[in-house]
């Protein structure tokens, strides 16, 4: 069977899913991989557990991380000379993850953004609180012509007591991608309650790792060797076969 890897302990089992569209491996430009040997050492552990194609989502964020085309270009160029090097054929591109924003909303307004295949977009809220705006901002989007994806909405905290919202995002047109950092428990209990929810709710669209170190791979490794978490696991398959959960 394709998925015998989910009843497998004793062996790393294998994400089920090969196409990574959320992590933080081009070096340099964020809070992810430093340099272009560090990113090569995480991916070459991403291709242990299947992933085979990546579009890195490096941080577009206001004063911190304020990433364009033209500074994303030359670390990809960077990290793709290393992997090359190496002689690793896999194949990186990139989109962004953007925070909700001033910065983001200039960026949009110029047309300077970089879109995942199809016009999908990942899109970030703050920590803090939900962005006043969002209802408005996923309506904006759809007008212009892309699909918002909402970066692992399991982790903000202001939606655990009035889970409802997640409904109301979702149905109007905000996709949702999980992170399996969120599963391992690697954030704690309640972000990986919410996102066993939110599966168990069919409101679960995409998936990335949100690979930013190798402290996060380590944790993504003995989670797929412990075998825990199968029914979830066994859920989001199904869903890859039956093509409603994406990831491109």
């Amino acid at each position: 069977m394709m998925f015998d890897f989910l009843f497998k302990k004793k062996e790393p089992n294998k994400l089920w899913f090969n196409t990574d569209i959320h992590c933080h491996i081009i070096p340099g430009i964020d809070d992810g991989s430093r340099n272009p040997e560090m990113s090569a050492e995480l991916i070459e552990r991403m291709q242990v557990w299947g992933i085979e194609r990546i579009i890195a989502s490096p941080h577009v964020t206001q004063e911190t991380f304020e990433n364009t085309p033209q500074t994303i270009a030359p670390a990809l160029a960077l990290l793709n000379d290393e992997l090359a090097r190496r002689g690793n054929t896999i194949k990186v591109s990139n989109s962004a993850e953007y925070r909700i924003d001033e910065f983001f909303s200039e960026q949009l307004e110029a047309g300077n953004i970089m879109p995942y295949p199809a016009n999908y977009i990942l899109i970030e809220n703050s920590f803090m609180q939900e962005p006043w705006n969002l209802d408005q901002l996923i309506f904006e989007l759809q007008v212009k012509g892309y699909k918002p994806i909402m970066a692992h909405p399991e982790r903000f905290s202001y939606y655990y007591g009035k889970r409802e919202r997640y409904k109301t995002l979702h149905d109007a047109g905000a996709l949702f991608q999980i992170n399996v950092l969120s599963l391992c428990g690697y954030y704690g209990k309640k972000e990986k309650q919410v996102a066993e929810w939110l599966i168990d709710n069919d409101m679960v669209d995409f998936n990335g790792t949100d690979l930013h170190n190798h402290r996060h791979a380590d944790a993504i490794e003995n989670y797929l060797k412990s075998g825990e978490s199968l029914k979830h696991a066994r859920k989001l398959a199904d869903r890859v076969l039956n093509n409603s959960l994406r990831n491109m």
